[in-house]
């Protein structure tokens, strides 16, 4: 390829321009094919060009053509390139770009100033030739040069027939899968040119000096039985106007507040979608006044190499380059407070959508690679959303392999949280055994979307010599049904949203019967869906809310949800909440049933600090905020799904204390994160009395006492009845148990400090029963007692 990569072309591009280029690529003067040596001078106007064949005899000719006396500001040079890597990649004083379309038949190079994207014209353009800069299915060019205000794309042209699966237009500029910033709409929330909800995109072009001090930051890698996850939304984290900060929304703002997480005891953060999306999707007005619907969530990728630039408080400054550093910023510094981050990633579909959808990057690039499809090119739609990503073939498991090494090795993320990760177990279209084993099978009868018991996607993750070791959890169902809670092909490495541990707790803890012994497996870290499969506790993420559905408030203060605001007519979001009012249905409730609410908001959110596996927090949670009971809050940028700082501060001495609290509790006992499940060496259950569990149907409390290398023991029960009951404690004879945690008790009395100015009273009030080995619980309530030396 030596002879190729010397052929060259020399471009003259401007600072900036408003006109459009007309280049065509030089030819042979003599007709007989492509020339060894090749360079091409051209002023931006297109006034002049010099043509230059140098054949293998060495002759050279020059052809003029009519001057225009401008002079030529920055010169590139143009080379064939090289097929990989993929993406745009600084080396040699220049840029290689390579990118794969197998259909395609024709290739061009796009290249935009800042100035001509935002009046949607191609600055320059630059025919790839497909003897020079075509190697298998891989297009490819040098642009040696300086290039730092530069943005590109691709034009492809080739067969437009959705019933065979192809999109090729070459009309249309578009995305590199591979970019590594994506600049189009600079301010979130603001329509493009004329109103135009999905202006022209291009890709940043990066540069060799871009440099980032990382400033000796390193991989935390905390054991994962040690994690608390707290799941956040960057912008929805800072925006509300009682977060003070100076970048509200953006990733500097997160940094700002990262120290309440630190106080709140979490030590990993999920970020809700970060990588580029389009929040203008579903725009139109919302039933809300002065509000517009928006893609306030974020699944739905646009590119998955880029982060979300409008969550950058520098936007698209410096092509991009600025706001990835932002978010470097926030995961550098969120390491210095000891808290890791783990992106949420949406390899399941794009945001392009079914036939209906835009034609943005890999529709166009090669439609019929990236997405799953049935025979006459109609698109599976796995995901809910329009598309399935073809995860499963050859070149988009490795295109998604390149994309977690990238946030691993240059962002520096501690892990990944895959949204419905079934899909990514599915076969691809066009499925053929020989593609991935490397041999045909006998008897491969799979058709495309069929579950595979070792998919090559998860195997190439999970063997990974650079992703081994990082987190990785899997949402483990797709909206087709395919349901993988505890079968999730997971090589010992994977762990999952245990979706059944929410639904479980949800109907205990308010009192639902028959599910004592299914409860009890909840809080041993799911046995009855890990061990077999030779996992481990933590291979379960605990969790009663997440941004989808129900907030813990909202779980006790509605039994229906409320979406009207979504302007869908209440048709959207989940029925089957497994929610209780607590008696009255709405935030206005009598005073008994807001302390009851209370009640259980902290009989759920003890119930995740003793359970074994790892336990995740929804931002908010920790203070009780409500989105008044809608539970598909995902098209509302404004107070529904903002942080509340205020009702934070509010609640500092209430429910926030509580959380911090049992937090902190959690860390200090070694046995509330074990390695294992536990065994009757360390697990004791009881019921009223010690020692006699009920787990008939009817029963509604489950109590346990759990020996700790730091805490002596301690003793843990849930009373879901709506009677009280008093219990009989274990007897441990030298010992005494010593109220910790009761959820019945006002504040600070729920949780009582060793600090607590009148802890001794309150000891000495409840001495009567506690001599009688006794405590009595009211209804919907838990308990924590600690063993404590019996010093008469």
């Amino acid at each position: 390829m030596q002879s190729v990569r010397n052929a060259s072309i020399l471009l003259s591009l401007p600072k900036s321009s408003a006109r459009k280029s007309e280049w065509s690529p030089p030819v042979n003067p003599r007709g007989e094919g492509r020339c060894n040596l090749l360079e091409f001078s051209v002023n931006f106007d297109r006034t002049i060009s010099l043509v230059r064949n140098a054949s293998s005899t060495g002759g050279v000719r020059e052809v003029e053509r009519p001057v225009a006396q401008k002079p030529r500001s920055a010169e590139i040079r143009v080379l064939a390139g090289k097929p990989a890597p993929f993406g745009a990649t600084t080396c040699d004083g220049g840029v290689n770009f390579a990118i794969f379309s197998r259909g395609a038949s024709s290739a061009t190079l796009c290249l935009f100033t800042i100035a001509d994207l935002k009046a949607n014209i191609v600055t320059e353009e630059i025919p790839l030739d497909p003897l020079i800069n075509k190697t298998g299915y891989v297009w490819h060019i040098f642009l040696e040069g300086e290039l730092k205000d530069m943005l590109y794309g691709y034009k492809f042209d080739g067969k437009f027939c959705p019933e065979e699966g192809h999109y090729f237009d070459k009309s249309r500029v578009l995305l590199d899968p591979y970019a590594k910033a994506v600049i189009s709409r600079g301010e979130y929330g603001a329509l493009g040119p004329d109103g135009n909800c999905w202006p022209q995109m291009a890709g940043m072009i990066p540069l060799s000096d871009n440099e980032f001090d990382w400033e000796g930051d390193l991989p935390l890698r905390y054991p994962q039985k040690d994690l608390i996850i707290y799941e956040m939304h960057i912008r929805g984290y800072t925006k509300h106007d009682s977060s003070k900060t100076d970048f509200p929304g953006t990733y500097l703002g997160a940094i700002d507040k990262l120290d309440h997480l630190k106080e709140l005891g979490v030590n990993c953060i999920e970020l809700m979608p970060s990588q580029e999306f389009n929040e203008m999707e579903y725009f139109n007005y919302s039933s809300l006044p002065g509000e517009s619907k928006l893609n306030f969530w974020g699944y739905s990728t646009v590119n998955y190499f880029s982060p979300m630039m409008r969550y950058s408080s520098s936007g698209e400054t410096n092509c991009g380059r600025d706001a990835i550093n932002e978010i470097k910023s926030l995961v550098r510094e969120a390491h210095k407070r000891g808290i890791e981050v783990i992106l949420d990633v949406v390899f399941n579909h794009t945001a392009e959508g079914n036939e209906n959808g835009p034609i943005l990057s890999f529709r166009g690039v090669d439609n019929s690679i990236y997405y799953m499809l049935a025979p006459k090119g109609e698109f599976y739609n796995y995901s809910g959303c329009g598309n399935t990503f073809n995860c499963n073939h050859p070149i988009v498991r490795q295109f998604i392999l390149d994309c977690l090494r990238y946030w691993v090795i240059e962002m520096h993320v501690d892990g990944f949280r895959f949204d419905l990760a079934s899909i990514m177990t599915r076969a691809s279209s066009q499925w053929e055994a020989a593609n991935v084993y490397g041999n045909p099978v006998e008897g491969d009868t799979l058709t495309t979307g069929t579950p595979l018991s070792s998919p090559p996607l998860i195997d190439m993750i999970s063997n990974d010599p650079i992703l081994r070791g990082i987190k990785l959890i899997a949402e483990a169902w797709d909206a087709g049904g395919l349901y993988q809670v505890g079968q999730f092909p997971h090589w010992k490495t994977w762990s999952e949203w245990n979706g059944q541990y929410r639904d479980i707790v949800r109907q205990f803890i308010k009192g639902t019967d028959g599910f004592s012994g299914a409860f009890a497996e909840c809080l041993c870290g799911s046995p009855n869906l890990y061990q077999g499969g030779g996992r481990k506790p933590w291979n379960s993420i605990n969790f009663v809310c997440a941004h989808d559905g129900f907030t813990l408030a909202d779980l006790v203060t509605y039994n229906n949800k409320n979406n009207l605001s979504n302007g869908e007519d209440n048709r959207d979001g989940e029925n089957h909440n497994l929610s209780w009012n607590c008696g009255e249905e709405g935030e206005f409730a009598s005073m008994s049933v807001r302390r009851l609410r209370r009640r259980q908001m902290r009989n759920f959110f003890m119930c995740l600090m003793v359970s074994q596996g790892v336990p995740m927090i929804y931002m908010g949670d920790e203070y009780g905020h409500t989105k008044g009971g809608n539970n598909n809050s995902y098209c509302h940028d404004n107070y529904i799904n903002y942080f509340r700082w205020d009702k934070k501060e509010e609640s500092s001495h209430d429910l926030f204390r509580f959380c911090r609290l049992m937090t902190k509790f959690r860390q200090e006992c070694e046995a509330l994160g074990l390695e294992d499940f536990p065994t009757a060496e360390r697990l004791q259950w009881h019921g009223h009395q010690p020692g006699m569990p009920d787990w008939s149907p009817e029963s509604r409390f489950v109590a346990f006492s759990l020996i700790d290398s730091v805490k002596i023991e301690i003793y843990i029960a849930f009373n879901t009845s709506h009677l009280p009951v008093a219990v009989t404690l274990p007897d441990r004879p030298g010992y005494r148990w010593e109220p910790l945690v009761d959820t019945s008790k006002p504040p600070p009395y729920d949780f009582l400090t060793a600090d607590l100015h009148d802890r001794s009273t309150v000891l000495k009030q409840q001495s009567n029963f506690l001599d009688s080995n006794l405590y009595p619980m009211l209804s919907y309530s838990s308990i924590i007692l600690t063993l404590q030396p019996d010093v008469q």
